[in-house]
């Protein structure tokens, strides 16, 4: 098994439902996800978050409404990979449209946080498993237009480190 890769997850939240779209032709095929994929090297992380939406669905990413909320550690032992998925919150404009059908099953849906379609893929599965998660979601049906300090300091300063031990050689 190689280093982790990282990997990044956009959550699109409109009305109280979140963006949803099944994998297909990668690991995770036929597994429920949000639109997102791997940070490209020199990459910040709203510009991966806003090249990933893009690609995807076709939708354009408000980059000021970009912010992180969590990370998963998954380790894939079956397909020998290992990644850690770095979780962010942000608002796009426009519909979602199946940008790339060799990748996506369908079409791009939003769900009721609620009443999720199953199989999800495991990152997203283990951050929703987070009460505070869940929560938040409940809470606010769109981002907030503040995220606390308290939380994006810690985050940061630990991405940027991570971030450093990864990419370094």
């Amino acid at each position: 098994m190689d280093r982790p890769k990282i990997g990044v997850g956009v959550m699109i939240v409109r009305d109280g439902k979140i963006l949803l779209g099944k994998r297909k032709g990668a690991h995770g095929a036929g597994q429920w996800s949000v639109p997102g994929g791997h940070m490209e090297a020199g990459e910040e992380f709203d510009e991966t978050c806003e090249r990933e939406v893009e690609e995807e669905t076709g939708m354009h990413l408000f980059l000021e409404s970009v912010a992180p909320v969590y990370f998963t550690n998954d380790i894939f032992r079956a397909e020998d990979l290992h990644y850690v998925t770095l979780f962010f919150f942000a608002e796009a404009a426009g519909e979602p449209k199946n940008m790339e059908p060799d990748r996506l099953d369908g079409e791009w849906e939003y769900f009721d946080l609620y009443h999720l379609p199953e199989p999800l893929f495991p990152p997203l599965s283990q951050l929703l498993a987070k009460d505070e998660i869940r929560e938040f979601f409940k809470a606010h049906d769109e981002l907030p237009w503040w995220i606390p300090l308290a939380f994006w300091v810690p985050l940061g300063i630990f991405l940027a480190y991570l971030v450093s031990k990864i990419f370094s050689t």
